[in-house]
C-alpha cells in the first residue's frame, strides 16, 4: 500500500495546490484503497494488487470526469511544457549529500587553514627564521585556495539543482528530512562548541601573558588562541554547509504545487525573494561580523555576545518575514 500512496504523491506532484485538487487526491487515495483491499480480499498477491491498482487508477488525463479536475490538470500540463522540472531520484539525492559532506570537509579545512597560516610567521619569528614563517603562511594560504578551486570545479556537476526547475517526490521529500533531523544533533553540537571554541579562545592568552618566567607566553597564547578559533570556525563551515545542502534540497519544489507541502514544515519559506535571500545571508554575515570584531579587537571575551543577541535577533526577523500562508496549507 506504501507503493501505492507513493505513486499518488508522484501522480499529483506537479498539480497546481487548490483545495479542489487536494480533495481530489484524497478521493483518489480512498478509491485505489478500497481496490488494493477487494484485491488481496480475492487472493491476490500484495504485487499483483499493486499492478492492478496502478493500471486502473494511474492516469489522472482518464481519471479528470470522475474527479472533476479538468481545468487544474491543463495547467498541470501547461506549467510542465511552459517549465519543465527535472525529477531528482532518490539515488541522485544520496549521490549529492555523499558529495556535500566532502565539500563541507574541503570548505572547513580550507578556512581553518587560512586562520593557522597565521601562526606560521608568529612562530618562527620567536626564533628569528620570519622569512622561513612567511613562506609557510603562503603555502598554507596556497592550499587552502587549491582546496577551493577543487570543490568549485567539482560542484559544477551539481549546479543544476540550484538553478534549473527541480523536484523531489514524496519519499525522496521524507528521506531528506529524515536526514536532517538525523543530523540536527550534530548541527546544535558543532555550532554549540565552535562558539564556545571562539568565545574561550582569549584564556590561553590571558593565563600565558601572567606566567612572569618566559618571554614566549603570549606568543605561545596567541598561537594557542588562533588554533581554537580555527577548530571553532571549522566545525562554524562543517555544521552550515552540509545543512545548507538539505535545506536546498527540501526547497526544490515548486511552491504553488502539491509537492511544494512536502515536508514545508522542515524548511520554513519566507516572503518573496528579498525575504529568502536576508535569511540565507543572516548567520553568515554574523559569523563574519564576529570574527573581524573579534581579529581586529581581541577582545573575544566581550565580542562572544553577539551570538545570544543574534540568536535573539534571527528569531525575532525570522518571524516577521515568514510566509504564514504556508503554515496554513
Amino acid at each position: 500500500m506504501e507503493t501505492i500512496k507513493n505513486y499518488l504523491e508522484q501522480m499529483f506532484a506537479n498539480m497546481p495546490r487548490t483545495p479542489e485538487v487536494l480533495r481530489a487526491k484524497q478521493e483518489l487515495l480512498q478509491m485505489m484503497e478500497d481496490k488494493y483491499n477487494e484485491l488481496i480480499s480475492e487472493g491476490k498477491t500484495e504485487n499483483e494488487a499493486v499492478g492492478t491498482v496502478i493500471s486502473e487508477f494511474g492516469n489522472l488525463d482518464e481519471l479528470a470526469d470522475v474527479l472533476n479536475i479538468h481545468q487544474e490538470i491543463e495547467q498541470e500540463h501547461s506549467l510542465v511544457e511552459s517549465a519543465p522540472r527535472r525529477t531528482l531520484i532518490l539515488d541522485e539525492v544520496k549521490d549529492f549529500l555523499a558529495f556535500c559532506v566532502t565539500r563541507a570537509n574541503g570548505l572547513a579545512l580550507g578556512v581553518a587553514l587560512i586562520i593557522l597560516s597565521v601562526n606560521a610567521p608568529i612562530l618562527f619569528d620567536a626564533i628569528h627564521m620570519t622569512a622561513v614563517g612567511v613562506a609557510l603562511m603562503f603555502l598554507l594560504i596556497l592550499t587552502a585556495v587549491a582546496i577551493f578551486i577543487i570543490i568549485a570545479f567539482n560542484s559544477q556537476k551539481w549546479d543544476y539543482i540550484s538553478k534549473e526547475p527541480c523536484n523531489i517526490d514524496f519519499a525522496t521529500s521524507n528521506y531528506i528530512s529524515e536526514a536532517k533531523e538525523q543530523f540536527r544533533s550534530s548541527y546544535v553540537a558543532k555550532i554549540t562548541v565552535g562558539v564556545l571554541l571562539c568565545a574561550a579562545s582569549w584564556i590561553p592568552v590571558l593565563v600565558l601573558s601572567s606566567i612572569p618566567s618566559t618571554s614566549l607566553g603570549p606568543t605561545v597564547g596567541i598561537v594557542v588562541l588562533l588554533i581554537m578559533v580555527a577548530v571553532g570556525v571549522y566545525l562554524f563551515v562543517h555544521a552550515g554547509t552540509i545543512m545548507n545542502s538539505l535545506n536546498l534540497l527540501l526547497k526544490v519544489n515548486d511552491r504553488e504545487t502539491v509537492s511544494g507541502s512536502y515536508n514545508e514544515n522542515a524548511v520554513p519559506h519566507y516572503n518573496g525573494k528579498s525575504g529568502e535571500r536576508i535569511i540565507s545571508i543572516y548567520w553568515p554575515t554574523v559569523r563574519s561580523i564576529y570574527l573581524i570584531w573579534s581579529f581586529l579587537t581581541f577582545q573575544w571575551w566581550k565580542t562572544w555576545i553577539i551570538w545570544p543577541v543574534a540568536g535573539i535577533t534571527y528569531a525575532i526577523i525570522s518571524s516577521l518575514l515568514r510566509d504564514k500562508s504556508t503554515d496554513q496549507a
